[in-house]
């Protein structure tokens, strides 16, 4: 199994010919006129399990990243308008799409809920749709026929040629595209649910292998369907104690549920609890994050680097 110490060596990788390296508070200077559009009490709602998400970083990381994503959305539907013209086309604007990627508890799903609400209260992307790669998972079902049950949550436990299909349609212009919906209180796919898009301006996608390359040269990546990627990235030894520390929260809320898939870890004590969140992490979670999603992280547009309070210190901007 790789060490933390592996992948936090690999942390220090991305090219600086790369990537502009933003301080926080340099970034956080760019949002000085911009005004807060949501209260505390909004925050809160979005804010994950274990997210120390407050009112100071929205204002200070998201709100800015969240103008820069709605000058890149005008931008690319200019072009778009600009080369239907050249074309003698009508113009037909597709949703701007936008990419979330990073490890299990490191609070990708928090900032996608997040920018989806700042960014629909920009004037230009009103409408904002946030889909998560957990719709695209195999039902257990079909994990457990495969032999990979074990493996939730890596590559090959995803339909990507099914996510790949709904982007494709998605950017396509279609009116209604749908995508499946997934329980995380049942852990699995819901038959006959779904999740429905219909042309908004933007759509955020947020799951942990969204910026994985294609399996093979001639097949198309899910990324290359993207407008904008963001990276959420944090040293391993931190994300771990987040882990930790959601499984416990869980525990004590949610796994108690009867219907819950995790409701057999509910009477666990919190000694037995930790041992257990720890097997589920270096088992699974860190192999997955070293093996597949670390190594995805420089195709990002954006990376957003976590501190040991979860808070973002530092942005790093892709410029070539």
């Amino acid at each position: 199994m790789p060490s933390d110490a592996a992948a936090l060596d690999a942390r220090e990788q991305l090219n600086p010919q790369l990537y502009r390296e933003i301080s926080r508070p340099d970034w956080a200077r760019l949002a000085a006129d911009m005004p807060q559009p949501l209260t505390e009490t909004e925050i809160v709602s979005l804010r994950g399990l274990g997210d120390r998400l407050d009112i100071d970083e929205v204002r200070e990381v998201y709100l800015p990243l969240s103008r820069l994503l709605s000058l890149y959305a005008g931008a690319t539907r200019r072009i778009g308008a600009d080369t239907s013209a050249f074309l003698h086309e009508t113009d037909s604007t597709t949703p701007f799409v936008v990419g979330v990627a990073g490890s299990v508890a490191v609070g990708k799903s928090t900032i996608a809920r997040l920018l989806r609400e700042l960014m629909s209260r920009w004037p230009d992307t009103p409408r904002v749709e946030l889909v998560t790669t957990d719709g695209f998972l195999y039902p257990n079902a079909e994990l457990e026929r495969r032999g990979i049950m074990h493996r939730k949550g890596f590559p090959e436990s995803y339909d990507r040629r099914a996510l790949v299909q709904f982007l494709t349609d998605v950017k396509s212009g279609a009116p209604e595209v749908r995508a499946p919906f997934y329980s995380h209180m049942k852990y699995d796919i819901v038959p006959d649910a779904v999740i429905t898009v219909r042309r908004p301006d933007v759509v955020i996608v947020e799951g942990l292998n969204v910026l994985q390359p294609p399996p093979s040269p001639n097949e198309v990546a899910v990324s290359d369907l993207f407008d904008f990627s963001i990276y959420v990235d944090a040293d391993p030894e931190h994300i771990t104690q987040w882990f930790v520390d959601r499984f416990l929260a869980l525990k004590h809320g949610a796994f108690a549920d009867p219907g819950s898939f995790f409701n057999v870890f509910s009477d666990l004590t919190d000694e037995t609890a930790v041992e257990t969140a720890l097997g589920f992490w270096n088992e699974i979670n860190l192999p997955n994050l070293i093996e597949n999603v670390l190594p995805t992280r420089h195709r990002a547009t954006l990376v957003l680097q976590k501190a040991a309070n979860h808070a973002v210190d530092r942005v790093l901007l892709r410029k070539v």
